[in-house]
């Protein structure tokens, strides 16, 4: 009899003391973008609307004109990990709350210090900024709370925010150029200079400095330096396009098919044919 209660009163403790576990009703979500010379990273939850108002005058969810936490739970965070610009202002590195107010045809945007505190603990006092972006109409609705980084380029980028049918776009920029090109101009004056460096080079005066004429320059000392790099004729052929340069863009191309087929590589050959169509 005493073992029985024994293991009646064992039974009773380990059921008192079990935990159910359930899906969170507005699960978290963080994401990481590589973005210039560092990363943004941005932790926040997603609620749902399930049926409820939002964006309304005293709506249940997220009303107009109302401090928002600009999702659910604690704050949501951005980290920054080499410094940008949002909205135009600077931001250094570190990590931010992010807060808005939501408005029938503008949101105000709040980059606020403290991304601690749970969501609802707003301090106007920690505001670092505020700037407004223009509200935009969905043709589909979403239900699900929904932030991204999108049209990432080498300095700029979007933070879109998407709930029910209104949208968002933040947006952010970083100044890569300035610090790059040190760095191109010491390599490119070194003693000894490999193709690969001085490809590397043309790309950065290519994509990201516009700088045609030093792409020109670089690029050519890269195939001379590689005859058999049909990569590099096509940026070759790429670079002399825009520049106007068409006899020899053609040439370039060509050259890249020629070495590309004895590569056996179809991506580039296809790519240098489309190139000479559009010449």
């Amino acid at each position: 009899m005493k073992k029985l209660l024994l293991l009646a009163s064992i039974a009773f403790a380990v059921a008192t003391h079990a935990q159910i576990k359930m899906p969170a009703p507005s699960p978290g979500q963080t994401i990481t973008q590589e973005f210039g010379l560092g990363k943004l990273e941005l932790s926040y939850s997603r609620p749902s609307i399930k049926g409820r108002q939002l964006f309304k005058e005293g709506s249940e969810l997220a009303p107009l004109g109302k401090v928002w936490r600009t999702g659910a739970n604690s704050a949501t965070k951005l980290k920054v990990t080499d410094p940008i610009t949002i909205g135009g202002k600077a931001v250094d590195t570190g990590s931010y709350a992010i807060f808005t107010i939501p408005g029938k045809n503008e949101w105000t945007i709040i980059i606020n210090k403290d991304s601690k505190n749970w969501g609802t603990n707003y301090a106007e006092q920690d505001d670092l900024f505020r700037f407004t972006v223009p509200a935009m109409k969905m043709k589909e609705s979403m239900e699900v709370f929904t932030m991204q980084f999108a049209n990432v380029k080498y300095e700029s980028c979007e933070l879109h925010l998407m709930w029910g049918n209104v949208a968002v776009a933040i947006p952010i920029a970083t100044n890569i150029k300035d610090r790059i090109r040190p760095q191109v101009e010491q390599a490119v004056t070194a003693d000894k200079v490999n193709a690969r460096t001085y490809f590397m080079a043309a790309n950065f005066y290519y994509d990201i400095d516009k700088d045609l004429n030093k792409a020109l320059t670089n690029v050519t000392k890269a195939t001379a330096a590689d005859p058999k790099a049909f990569y590099m004729f096509l940026l070759k052929a790429k670079i002399e396009k825009d520049l106007g340069d068409k006899v020899s863009a053609k040439a370039s191309a060509e050259k890249c098919i020629e070495i590309a087929t004895q590569e056996k590589n179809d991506d580039y050959v296809r790519s240098a044919k489309e190139l000479i169509s559009k010449l």
